[in-house]
């Protein structure tokens, strides 16, 4: 499943292709990706001029002209490719539909805009879904709704972070960062790199970190962030752009991946633990495992 990182890099490639576009059509061969009833459709997708492309947690959001939204999930192998007469864009699963003729048999849905370009929702295994909602309502969706605060915001402090890890004091520290209601968007990877940035055993219980752990680790984990944003997303087999370039983040990541080999910042080995049931990179030597004492 996509991380924080790769989400806002197809919003941002979208945001510039998409905006001010006018929807002609849609079609799609599969209802639940594409789980709307056809009056709304027709009354309020038809027609319809992009405003905006948003993004909240792990979700993509495009809104409309009409005041709805198209509230895009793309779960483990979904896409979204754009083909214009001039200009490509498509992020997503590594398959070949990201740079062969589309629509193809992964084609969920199908937007064609007034100018002739078009936007595709490809899905190899159809868990990803596309609804169309009212903009006023998205923040009511289920899953929409649960979500932590975004850690890339302006206000989301090292207070406001502590204060949200807080939640779940006695939980492993990796297990916090997972946890989306807690912060929305991070995943595996970028969990990984901030703790071992932070010098964070990923096993620590989240009351046994002090102020100067938990600041540490807001800064590494935006840097982490911001880092793999401006590296195109990671290469962790779920995301190459409409080129068939993948990103370039997991060619600098210090652990992920990196198991058996030598810690960057120690030269000691790094080692592959399971965390909250995720594969889980850091490096013993310098991550240590801080354990509460039990009083007598």
């Amino acid at each position: 499943m996509p991380e924080l990182p790769e989400v806002e890099i197809i919003r941002l490639g979208l945001s510039k292709l998409i905006i001010g576009k006018t929807i002609k059509n849609v079609s799609y061969d599969w209802d639940k990706s594409f789980p709307n009833e056809q009056g709304l459709v027709k009354a309020s997708l038809m027609s319809a001029k992009v405003s905006a492309v948003k993004r909240r947690g792990k979700v993509l959001i495009i809104d409309l002209s009409t005041k709805h939204s198209l509230v895009i999930h793309l779960k483990m192998t979904g896409q979204l490719v754009f083909r214009g007469k001039l200009e490509h864009f498509g992020a997503g699963h590594p398959s070949n539909s990201l740079v062969g003729k589309l629509p193809d048999k992964s084609t969920r849905v199908t937007i064609n805009f007034t100018d002739g370009s078009n936007l595709y929702f490809n899905d190899q295994r159809k868990f990803g879904w596309m609804r169309l909602v009212k903009s006023s309502d998205i923040t009511s969706i289920e899953l929409i709704k649960t979500f932590g605060p975004e850690p890339l915001e302006a206000g989301f402090s090292w207070q406001s972070f502590r204060d949200r890890l807080k939640l779940r004091p006695n939980a492993a520290i990796k297990t916090g960062l997972l946890d989306q209601k807690i912060i929305a968007g991070v995943g595996n990877i970028y969990a990984d790199e901030s703790l071992w940035a932070a010098k964070i055993h990923p096993l620590t219980q989240i009351n046994m970190l002090s102020n100067e752990n938990l600041e540490l680790l807001h800064k590494s984990l935006i840097d982490v962030l911001r880092l793999a944003i401006k590296s195109g997303g990671s290469t962790d087999r779920n995301y190459v752009n409409a080129k068939g370039q993948r990103g370039s983040y997991i060619k600098i990541a210090k652990v992920f991946r990196r198991e058996g080999l030598t810690c960057p910042r120690c030269g000691h080995e790094i080692k592959k633990i399971r965390v909250a049931g995720r594969g889980t990179h850091l490096c013993t030597y310098c991550q240590r495992l801080k354990i509460a004492k039990i009083s007598k």
